[in-house]
């Protein structure tokens, strides 16, 4: 092969590399580290180094790529607690509507996935965030029709609140912290002397 085609080649490499620098989607980083393996591999055939070449596609681009699948799938997931009962009958859609539709504008810009987990009672949500099996709970504040911020979302993640905070416009947001010690689940809202 021409000394000329095997520098366009090697040139491939910064030119991914700085692509994979910049990538803001997780998915596409992905992607385009595989290209830039395959790349490196292809020198290393190019120049002679077959046992390299091998070990970079095996090792280097397939199990690299496989296990950063796995570990950006695993850890780009919002876990929503809600209330089972504050699903039934045809209002639910009306009411949760706005919440999912403003929720998914901004999961899809932090390239994060909904991931929804429902509980029998008031009491079940609030201890699920309290031991940490949600991120967030969600609840409607009775009554709804009433509300400027017919829902109320309580996380226990800092950023998250920082985001849901700028970016929800129909919810009443609250920070839930509780240190190791202190992990006691929140007092649940009460509205009209019920408990939500």
């Amino acid at each position: 092969m021409s000394d000329i085609y095997i520098d366009g080649i090697i040139l491939l490499l910064p030119v991914t590399a700085l692509m994979l620098v910049r990538s803001q989607n997780p998915y596409h980083a992905l992607v385009i580290r595989g290209i830039m393996g395959e790349i490196a591999a292809l020198v290393y055939a190019v120049l002679g180094a077959a046992d390299v070449a091998l070990t970079e596609a095996l090792v280097g681009t397939m199990l690299a790529i496989t296990l950063y699948a796995v570990a950006v799938r695993s850890s780009l997931v919002l876990r929503l607690g809600v209330q089972a009962s504050e699903f039934k009958g045809s209002s639910c859609d009306r009411r949760w509507g706005k919440l999912w539709q403003e929720l998914r504008l901004l999961l899809d810009r932090y390239h994060l996935r909904l991931e929804l987990v429902s509980y029998d009672d008031s009491e079940a949500l609030h201890q699920a965030l309290a031991n940490q099996d949600v991120h967030a709970i969600a609840q409607t504040v009775h009554p709804a029709h009433e509300a400027d911020k017919p829902f109320r979302m309580t996380t226990r993640i800092q950023r998250i609140y920082e985001l849901i905070q700028t970016d929800l416009t129909v919810t009443d947001n609250h920070l839930f912290t509780a240190t190791p010690e202190t992990s006691i689940a929140p007092e649940p809202v009460t509205y009209g002397g019920q408990s939500r």
